[in-house]
Parts: C-alpha cells; structure tokens; sequence
C-alpha cells in the first residue's frame, strides 16, 4: 500500500457501513486492512443485486480488505484473533456495546498484550449509559437524533406522509468521524507511544454535524426567515433549454432577496408590497418564483445564465443522476469512478477518492474478497503452520466462502489513470 497512513495495519471486526466505511477510508489513504469476518457473512454481501457470496454493496466499502474469517465460538478461534490483533495498530468494530468483550476482544484485554493498540466502537448511542444496549440502525437513530424531525418540519405540507431521508447518514457521518477521532490517536501516539480507546456515537454525530442545531436548542424563533442555506429553501427553476435546477439563495430571505434584485436588475420589487418582507414573499411565494422563472428563460443557455447568477454570488446546480455525473468532464479530470472486479466475470463502478495529496500517491482500489479468502496467507505471516492452518479449517475455525478455496490469493489493482478508465468505459460502450 501507499498514501499517508502507509505502515498502518487495521483489523477491521464490522459489518454493513458505519465501521465498514471507517476502515475503507483508512485503507484508502494507505492503511493495510484486514476484515475479521464471522462465520455468518456481513450481511451487506447479500444486498440486491448480489452473485454467490458478493454485492456492489459490500465491494463498495469492503474492496481491498484483505478477509479472514473465524468462528470465535470454537477452541482455538481466540487465540487467532490475538495473534491478529496483536499486529494491529487499529481495531475497528461497530457490534452493539460489550458484543465484543463477551468473546475476550475488548479493548482492556487488547490494550495489555499491544499497549500502542487504538481501538475505535461505534455504536448507535455509546458505550454507557441507559441506551447502550439498544440496536440502532441510520433510520432509527436519525429518528432519535433530531434529523428526521427536522426534514418533516421544514417540508411540512409538501410531504404527504411523514418521511426519512433515503441515505444512511447516521451511519456514514459516524464513519468518518471515527475516521477523525483515529487520526488524531495516532498523533497522539506519536508524542506518548501509547494507543487508547474511542467511542462513536450515531446520534451524537448527527447532532455535532447539525449545522443548524443551535436554533432549536436556544428555542430562537425566526418566523418566516428561512435558517441560513437552509435546503428546504433553495428554490428549483427550469433553464433555457429545459433543464432543472436549483440555487442555494434563497429567494425570500431578508440577507439573500437583495442578491436576486441584482441579478434581474430589478430593485423596484423591493418596492413592491408582495415582496416588502420575509413573510410577505413567503405568502406570495408563487408570484415571486414566476417572475424569476420568466426572467431565466430570456438567457439563450446555461452558460450565460450561471455567469449573471456568479456575478451576483449565486451558486445553481443541475439536477443531475450519479450516472449523469460521472459522465461528465468534470468526472474525467478528477477520476470519480473506478473500475474492480466483481468476481464473477464482470465488473463494480465505485466512487473513486475524495481526495488528492501533493506528496502521496494513493493505491488504486483493490478486489473485493470472497469470505475468508486470507485465511491462510495472513495466519501463515503471523506464523502459524500449514499443517495447524489445515487443522483449524478441518475444525471450523477459520471458515471460508467455497470459491475462496479455489481462488489465488491476491489483492488485484485496477485500472485508475483518466486514459485507462476511458478506454474501459470504450470497451462497455463499443
């Protein structure tokens, strides 16, 4: 591996996202990541569409781990995980609080044996207190936390019915601020040489990530002003040529209203009763947003229209599909998509780095594993024998998918650089 993190070994013990994603991201900036799978496989392997044993899904935040699967219910699986754990600089796990110190792997027992050991949890809502042992799950916690709440309250009455967001934010925020809260541990480490534990909460993620959270908590009533970007306010339009789009001003804000006066060149709607205020340009909403839409569509194209937008400091985007984006230039120049292998013949687009370094140069995204694909390269580095290696399969401690028997174990780079990415794509399209 290359990037920042190169060096680093993560012993990934989670499953589906939160903690999934967690150790994806460390890997993808260099980490070496081994995922501890148990004999019944992360579930995320069987999310639609899946083919014997892998999913889109799972090759998403999983590909690249190099895999081991043990069953900790059988004599001798504990002392695998040791061993494992014992060339860790980070253990991952998002079980439920206390799952995995039933099986001896917590972070007070790791912490003797590998003092220099960060330990990440993350769970829906900590390691103590009244709600530890709850399960949690991105809708549920959002439920909790405010999040969904939120939504419901500020589309009101353009939902029908009550509805939660389609992405498992609790779940992705609460990743990467683990990511966060681990890169920090290792600075730390570098000044006092010892590791230490981290506890992730979901629901206090999104409360920490709520950039609008200090309204409702200091009860601030702001009548009909919209809260700053406020999502629910950013008005849609349709362009010149038919196109649909939205802004991020909104167009009945006391600070934001001026911005558009500018860009029509209209001052004298200032002027105009309808629109005089806040709450009257919310009652008279529709008119408003006519008169805008009728001043777009005297623009010949996008182009003209996003440079009087630029000039008067509002930022528009079309509405596009992930597949609408990645077909652009833009996706071309940063390299959004990339290409791995899904094990049967064809192949996974996924979402390519959100980052790029002056000084490192990240290593391609690998190849999903099979479950237990490792089993035997990575006990046998840790020093365990062929022969004990055999016993231990013989036994059903170590468990594997039955194509990961027959399958070379290796970890495949796939193609990255702009030119190999659109001659690929040429390969599907021809």
């Amino acid at each position: 591996m290359s990037g920042p993190l190169s060096g680093i070994r993560v012993v990934d013990f989670s499953r589906v996202l939160a903690g999934p994603l967690c150790a994806r991201t460390l890997q993808d900036l260099g980490a070496e990541v081994i995922k501890v799978e148990p004999p019944s496989p992360d579930v995320s392997r069987f999310a639609f569409p899946s083919t014997d044993g892998m999913s889109g899904y799972y090759a998403q935040q999983n590909a690249g781990k190099r895999n081991v699967s043990i069953n900790l219910n059988i004599p001798g699986a504990y002392e695998l995980a040791l061993k494992l754990c014992d060339t860790a600089d980070i253990v991952v796990e998002n079980f439920r609080a206390g799952t995995l110190g039933f099986f001896g792997l917590d972070y007070e027992t790791l912490s003797k044996r590998n003092p220099r050991l960060i330990y990440a949890s993350i769970t829906g809502y900590g390691q103590g207190g009244p709600w530890r042992s709850r399960m949690a799950y991105a809708p549920t916690v959002q439920a909790e936390a405010g999040f969904t709440e939120n939504s419901v309250r500020h589309y009101g009455s353009a939902l029908t019915e009550p509805r939660t967001d389609s992405l498992s934010h609790a779940d992705v925020y609460a990743g990467l601020q683990a990511v966060i809260a681990i890169l920090a541990a290792l600075n730390s480490r570098q000044n006092t040489g010892q590791g230490q534990y981290i506890d992730v909460a979901m629901a206090a993620t999104l409360l920490a990530v709520n950039e609008r959270a200090h309204v409702d908590l200091s009860d601030d009533d702001i009548g009909a002003e919209p809260a700053v970007l406020g999502a629910t306010d950013c008005s849609f339009f349709t362009g010149p040529q038919g196109e649909h789009f939205t802004v991020a001003t909104s167009i009945v804000g006391s600070r934001t209203f001026p911005s558009w006066l500018r860009a029509m060149r209209r001052v004298d709607l200032m002027e105009d009763p309808r629109f005089s205020s806040a709450a009257a340009r919310r009652l008279n909403f529709g008119a408003l947003h006519q008169i805008i839409q009728s001043w777009i569509l005297t623009f010949p194209d996008m182009a003209t229209l996003d440079a009087q937008f630029d000039e008067a400091k509002i930022a528009m985007g079309e509405i596009r599909s992930i597949k609408e984006l990645t077909a652009s230039e833009w996706s071309d120049y940063w390299g959004a998509v990339q290409y791995v292998p899904d094990r049967s013949g064809g192949e996974y687009r996924l979402p390519g780095r959100p980052w790029r370094f002056s000084a490192d140069e990240l290593t391609p995204i690998g190849t999903p594993a099979f479950q237990g694909e490792h089993n035997y390269a990575v006990f046998s580095e840790l020093g365990v024998s062929e022969v004990e290696l055999k016993r231990l399969s013989d036994a059903g401690v170590l468990v594997s998918h039955s194509r990961a028997a027959n399958t070379p174990e290796t970890s495949v780079v796939t193609v990255t650089p702009k030119e190999d990415q659109q001659e690929a794509q040429g390969r599907r399209t021809a």
